[in-house]
């Protein structure tokens, strides 16, 4: 068989999924044809696969030392260190490949969801509109430019780059969910329509269709019409649940393991290093107003706004999820702090900053142990209105457990019993915040938030509506305007379709 048609056969059990098998014959072949670089790629590609960002380093690290100058390699080592979260590390490696080949767009690309990542919105712009004057037809480079500009609060700009990537391919749904959360829609809005005919086209996927599915139910909801909203918002987490295959019980047993694991004390007799960072972490559920916290305190001169960083989630639940039994804990938890702190000082160099991850809460009391000195602030809700929030949302990433009703009451359960553990061992370092006292009493919250969190009062926390910080959360809008109390009790207008609901979260 000629190595071209090998090759095609390990690209495409790469892309079935057949990590482990094309692991072992690229090994193989790349040894016996040690100058065709192109399987050393197909093996870190498919370690990235796996999540072992640590081996495809390892590979391409050994490769680059044997002076291979192939740019491919160097983007995907920056990939790898990008998915470790070693920032500077990423970052060199995807100038050193710009400095080979300063026109290819998958690094350009790359460099700029890093910058987003770091909250860098400036970066970002230039490196995408830098790839598209090289190419301007590139679907995730329009993507990517439109997202950085939303966050950015260049709403306008944003619109016109989602349409243009439905111009490049007008099945890319989601950017139809995009442009439906820049606006209030109305009956006369023709893009209803369209969406409507695109549900009629077979060759859309379940993946696609739920972003339609969101879609509609919100315009439904825009012009009022609450049993169609109702029954798309149904339709489009029905779809996500069978895309998910979420499963409660993985929650469960993490939740567990997170209490024993405290309740053994093991991160009591390890000494952390001290760090310069103060910071504050706002937690809670999704949906509870951390978007809104953060550009309360964040509009603070002295507090850089670092928004929903997803670092310590991510080595945490590696943790849980790996036999930890026979760890070094103390090197362990040490490396988390240092990278974690890497991270922050590569996105600013201010000494107090948030991090308003919401699913943090699970980490508390590692965190507490970690950052002695660090602000709790726990965000909570009306149960029944979180709850519906967080249904009719579509979420990237991480909140699995969004998707049906029973999976979010059982899931709030779980929240509210963890949440009571940590009152009990923190109880002094944890600040609720009642996102109905934050409406209805905002004043008077806001400066008990800003004395909390040990800051000089400055009346510009009171206008936080005017903070310029980027927001990469579905609450960019509301997070940008001025307190208002329509969101108050948002789940009375889909009240006749909420008793199941209902019920799961008083069961």
């Amino acid at each position: 068989m000629e190595l071209k048609q090998k090759l095609q056969i390990l690209l495409n059990n790469l892309n079935a999924g057949q990590y482990d098998e094309v692991i072992f014959e690229a090994t193989h072949l790349s040894k016996k044809h040690p100058k065709e670089e192109v399987f050393i790629n197909l093996l870190s590609l498919c370690y990235q696969a796996k999540g072992e960002f640590e081996k495809s380093v390892e590979i391409l690290e050994t490769e680059i030392l044997k002076g291979r100058k192939n740019f491919s390699f160097l983007n995907n080592l920056g990939l790898s260190y990008f998915k470790l979260k070693n920032m500077k590390k990423a970052e060199d490696a995807f100038f050193k490949v710009l400095k080979i080949n300063p026109r290819f767009i998958n690094t350009l690309n790359n460099l700029a969801v890093l910058y987003i990542e770091l909250n860098d919105f400036e970066n970002a712009e230039k490196f995408l509109k830098q790839s598209l004057q090289i190419n301007s037809e590139v679907l995730e480079t329009n993507f990517n430019l439109a997202t950085t500009l939303q966050a950015a609060g260049k709403l306008k700009e944003a619109k016109t780059f989602y349409e243009k990537t439905l111009y490049i391919n007008q099945n890319f749904t989601r950017s139809d969910l995009a442009l439906v959360m820049l606006e209030k829609y109305t009956t006369e809005n023709n893009h209803i329509k369209i969406l409507e005919q695109k549900l009629k086209n077979k060759s859309i996927g379940i993946s696609d269709q739920r972003f339609l599915y969101f879609a509609l139910g919100k315009i439904y909801e825009d012009i009022e019409n609450y049993e169609n909203s109702f029954k798309f918002y149904n339709k489009a987490n029905n779809a996500k649940k069978q895309i998910t295959k979420y499963h409660i019980d993985n929650d469960k047993m993490l939740f567990n393991n997170i209490i024993s694991f405290h309740q053994e004390k093991k991160l009591e007799e390890i000494k952390f290093n001290k760090s310069e960072k103060k910071i504050i972490f706002i937690l809670g559920m999704p949906r509870t107003g951390t978007s809104m916290v953060e550009q309360i305190i964040s509009n603070h001169s002295e507090v850089y706004g670092g928004g929903e960083i997803g670092v310590l989630s991510n080595y945490f639940l590696n943790f849980f999820n790996s036999s930890f039994k026979n760890k070094d804990l103390k090197k362990e938890f040490n490396l988390y702090k240092k990278n974690y702190l890497n991270f922050l000082n590569k996105m600013t160099n201010s000494e107090i900053i948030t991090d308003k991850a919401p699913l943090n809460f699970r980490w508390i009391g590692i965190i507490k142990s970690i950052f002695p000195k660090s602000k709790i602030v726990y965000c909570t809700r009306d149960p029944l209105e979180n709850s519906w929030s967080i249904f009719k949302n579509e979420f990237e990433q991480g909140m699995f457990f969004s998707n049906s009703f029973n999976d979010i009451a059982e899931y709030y359960k779980l929240h509210n019993n963890m949440m009571k553990f940590w009152k009990k061992e923190f109880k002094e370092d944890i600040f609720e915040l009642k996102y109905e006292d934050l409406i209805n009493n905002s004043n008077q919250k806001i400066k008990d938030l800003i004395n909390y969190c040990n800051l000089d009062w400055q009346e510009k926390c009171l206008e936080f509506y005017n903070n310029k910080k980027s927001i990469k959360t579905v609450s960019f809008l509301q997070a940008r305007k001025p307190i208002y109390r329509d969101s108050l009790k948002g789940s009375k207008k889909f009240e006749r379709y909420l008793s199941d609901l209902y019920n799961a979260l008083k069961n």
